[in-house]
């Protein structure tokens, strides 16, 4: 039931008990399960899967709700039965003998009708009240509804015994699934069972440009909302596993931590930190610009992270992306050995949209990654068309982004109107968008990244030359020539001038220290040539000054000694 639905009802109102199936995605389509103790009626094609579903029903009851069931076959023997759900996984024979379920096969003989002219369903009744209250069953299946009434013409007595069998199951308080066949322009061969039936499942198999689809519908759901629109379905050695894909709403949960792209340059370009956690990348260029070469990069980081990584590839093999990964320095095969990376690969033809997006919902569910890889997803148009591969990405976004997990996509762009409505379809869709192009100049093929758009996070506007070596993936920064942003050999050819030009400015401006050193040498020596000249003749003028300074003393003390002398004469 809805909750939203749910909420607005009055307590004091009787909600519907249900029996849930334990199928994979159908419980939620219908809310819960079957109506519980009422009659329920399975119809389809050839094919479609009515005899499996009843069987998972009364097999998934015992085992999971410990709820005994009865399964009444009209078609098959019980060794034919056990034959077909050995591949599942399912031992009957082994339930039966535990007494957790009864198959009973009733062979409806045509010419006995024929001969008695008299036909009425009390044997019947008996045959399966009678393993009903052995077991206790819960649980009732009878198929197919129409070799019950295969001998019986009169429409009359077809119809009253029809009614009288749905009352009795009622009666019996037991949840049935009864299975018809598709009758012309009504549900059923006879047209009656739809209407008297409680809940009514319509399976269709359908073939579409040589692909198959199965889907499930529910028809009506009496007393009980349900989805209504059609819904992909899965047989696979685990049983039945359906999508309720149309039921998703945007109201999940987003997260702020980061994750790492493994190029730390590439993460410089995204603010430093790399993608949102649970966000949805795309990365899409032409042919050779190494777009595998970054989603096998994104994987192997996260399973550096010991961090659980899904990839899908489309286009090439497991091995051979472990062979072409090992040129670069990554080893995914070790990823494979330590349980954190898990390929599933797969041409598109091999199935419908819906059944791929069943399929990635199913694998996703089993291994609980934290990262998916789907390489590349414009390969898809080759069994849909442009909007429908963008409506099933929508649905497993929406999917992934309600689980958290970082799904990252490579996408082929070609010079075609197709792919590039198909490349802008998707980037209107995710949260981060790479482009990687070729760029041509000088003779030469090179590769350019540029971040088209990042939610959420400040993120480069430059182009940045992308370059794959044996040490894995790198950015080279901008470099800036004499005509714009220069690349591959025309930038080695640059530096390498730019280079010899420092080398010669350098050259060049050692010289000039070297004269002018060698003329302050010059000027230094001739300086201490004037100041040696200066000193010699300061020293002779001191010399000459002292000599008569000297002779003054002298001539001062003769003339002193003659004075006394004459003083004395006298």
């Amino acid at each position: 039931m809805n909750q939203d639905l749910s909420d607005k009802r009055s307590p004091s109102l009787q909600v519907l008990p249900k029996t849930p199936t334990g199928i994979v995605g159908l419980d939620e389509i219908t809310g819960g399960g079957l109506p519980q103790g009422r009659p329920t009626l399975v119809c389809g094609g050839t094919g479609c899967g009515k005899t499996l579903l009843s069987i998972e029903f009364i097999v998934r009851g015992a085992l999971e709700f410990n709820e005994t069931g009865v399964f009444m076959a009209f078609e098959e023997k019980a060794e034919e039965l056990e034959q077909n759900v050995a591949s599942l996984g399912y031992d009957l024979n082994k339930l039966q003998t535990e007494k957790r379920i009864k198959i009973d096969h009733v062979h409806i003989a045509r010419n006995e009708i024929e001969e008695t002219g008299e036909y009425n369903l009390d044997g019947l009744f008996i045959r399966l009240g009678h393993a009903i209250d052995s077991l206790g069953a819960k649980r009732v299946v009878l198929d197919t509804i129409e070799n019950l009434f295969s001998g019986l013409e009169n429409q009359s007595i077809l119809r009253a015994e029809l009614r009288r069998l749905f009352t009795w199951l009622k009666d019996k308080k037991v949840t049935t699934i009864i299975t018809g066949e598709r009758g012309e322009g009504t549900l059923t061969r006879h047209g009656l069972e739809e209407y008297i039936s409680d809940c009514v499942i319509l399976l269709d198999h359908r073939v579409s440009n040589q692909i198959s689809t199965r889907l499930l519908r529910i028809v009506k759901y009496r007393g009980s909302v349900h989805g209504t629109n059609e819904y992909p379905f899965l047989i696979d050695e685990q049983g039945i596993a359906v999508l309720p894909i149309t039921s998703l709403t945007l109201d999940h949960e987003v997260s702020s931590d980061y994750v790492s792209t493994g190029i730390p340059s590439l993460d410089k370009m995204l603010g430093g930190h790399g993608f949102y956690k649970g966000s949805s990348i795309l990365v899409s260029g032409t042919a050779g610009t190494g777009k595998t070469s970054i989603a096998a990069i994104f994987a192997h980081e996260a399973c550096r992270r010991k961090e659980r990584c899904l990839y899908f590839a489309f286009e090439e093999s497991p091995q051979q992306i472990i062979r072409n990964m090992r040129s670069i320095g990554v080893d995914l095969q070790a990823d494979i050995n330590n349980g954190l990376l898990r390929f599933h690969a797969s041409r598109p033809t091999y199935s419908g949209l819906e059944m791929h997006l069943v399929a990635f919902h199913k694998l996703i569910t089993d291994f609980k990654p934290q990262t998916v890889v789907l390489d590349p997803i414009t390969n898809l148009i080759t069994v849909g068309s442009v909007s429908e591969v963008k409506s099933m990405l929508i649905r497993l976004i929406d999917f992934l982004q309600g689980q958290q997990i970082t799904v990252l996509f490579t996408a082929l762009t070609l010079n075609t109107i197709v792919n590039e409505q198909t490349d802008e379809g998707v980037s209107s869709l995710v949260d981060a968008w790479l482009l990687v192009r070729d760029i041509e100049s000088n003779g030469e093929r090179n590769r350019g990244m540029y971040v088209m758009k990042s939610r959420g996070m400040k993120h480069s506007n430059q182009v940045r030359e992308f370059v794959i070596t044996d040490q894995g993936l790198t950015l080279v920064d901008v470099y800036l020539g004499p005509d714009g942003v220069l690349i591959g050999s025309a930038r080695n050819a640059q530096q390498l001038e730019e280079a010899t030009g420092l080398a010669l400015r350098d050259h060049a401006v050692n010289r000039k220290d070297r004269e002018i050193e060698r003329k302050r040498l010059v000027l230094e020596a001739k300086i201490q040539s004037l100041k040696e000249e200066f000193e010699s003749v300061q020293e002779e003028l001191n010399k000459s000054y002292i000599e008569e300074e000297l002779r003054k003393e002298v001539m001062e003390k003769n003339r002193e000694q003659i004075t006394r002398q004459r003083h004395n004469e006298s």
